[in-house]
């Protein structure tokens, strides 16, 4: 078994691929994909904004979350040579304090990027990248309670950046409908967080880390997440409902029928088979989110 302390005392400068490690791109698809459906729900030509389109996805993947995933894994060394010690830090490949440079110099960037963008995108960067830090740094550490934690990365997930991309396509405010579906979607999320909780139970009941499957265990945890994820859902289709686009509330009907099935599978083994989750049932769910997307652009005229 390699021993982090020779590791470390090997390398002295990250490679590429331990910051990209760090980086976590496998979970830039989230706030990327909600950043797309601000845009489709806006109405705008991407033919048009191509580089705002793509400088915003880039911003809210690679850059902000992936400023979130660097800080996560500083703030959490300790938790993690517990729970997950091949992760790049506690192994080693991120030597020193790297981590954390990788993370203020990815913030700094992110600035940069979000203010050639404009004031809204701007802002809102300010705010996402705020939570992030507050999320994982002390003295607030949000991913010390497994309700304010959640619902921090859930915002910054979901619903900011579909906020901002219908806010700065628009130049002002995107209207209510991108609000509501925006919010209750981020609210989703919550569930979709304390999921990806349950990999780290241990270690967070040892650091003392509140989340949700430490402090009620895994059984009730999991039907706790799937009732958040399911219910804001619903509160989705009945907008879409009483604004008239029927169709689209049937495909976000399919999609969460489809997720309560996963969900039956998963509460079987919520240890098993959380990860399975959220391979399956969040892909549904973010699918519901472009569906809402479509009827939202028909909704404004677009």
């Amino acid at each position: 078994m390699t021993d982090p302390v020779a590791v470390q005392r090997r390398i002295t400068v990250p490679s590429l691929a331990a910051t990209l490690e760090l980086l976590k791109p496998l979970t830039w698809f989230a706030p990327m994909w909600a950043f797309g459906c601000g845009v489709v729900s806006s109405g705008i030509s991407v033919t048009d904004r191509w580089p705002y389109v793509v400088g915003g996805i880039l911003l809210a993947g690679p850059l902000v979350c992936g400023t979130s995933q660097a800080v996560n894994d500083w703030y959490d060394r300790d938790v993690d040579a517990i729970n997950e010690p091949h992760r790049v830090i506690p192994s080693g490949r991120m030597p020193g304090r790297w981590g954390f440079h990788v993370a203020v110099a990815n913030t700094i960037l992110s600035l940069f990027v979000a203010y050639w963008l404009g004031p809204w995108v701007f802002g809102a960067a300010i705010i996402g990248l705020a939570l992030a830090w507050a999320y994982s740094a002390p003295p607030l550490r949000l991913k010390r309670s497994g309700w304010y934690g959640p619902g921090a990365v859930g915002l910054c997930y979901e619903g900011l950046p579909w906020f901002t991309a219908a806010a700065a396509a628009s130049g002002g405010f995107p209207g209510t409908a991108v609000v509501w579906v925006a919010l209750l979607y981020s609210i989703g999320a919550h569930g979709i967080m304390t999921l990806n909780d349950f990999k780290s139970v241990e270690g967070d009941r040892q650091m003392g880390l509140a989340s949700l499957p430490a402090v009620l265990g895994v059984d009730r945890a999991a039907r706790l997440a799937c009732i958040i994820m399911a219910v804001p859902q619903l509160a989705v289709i009945a907008l879409l409902v009483g604004w008239g686009y029927p169709l689209h509330a049937l495909i976000v009907a399919v999609l969460v029928a489809g997720q309560i099935g996963c969900m039956a599978r998963m509460l079987r083994d919520p240890l098993r088979f959380a990860s399975w989750y959220n391979a399956t049932g969040t892909t549904m769910y973010v699918s519901g989110m472009l569906a809402c997307a479509f009827a939202i652009r028909s909704l404004q005229g677009g």
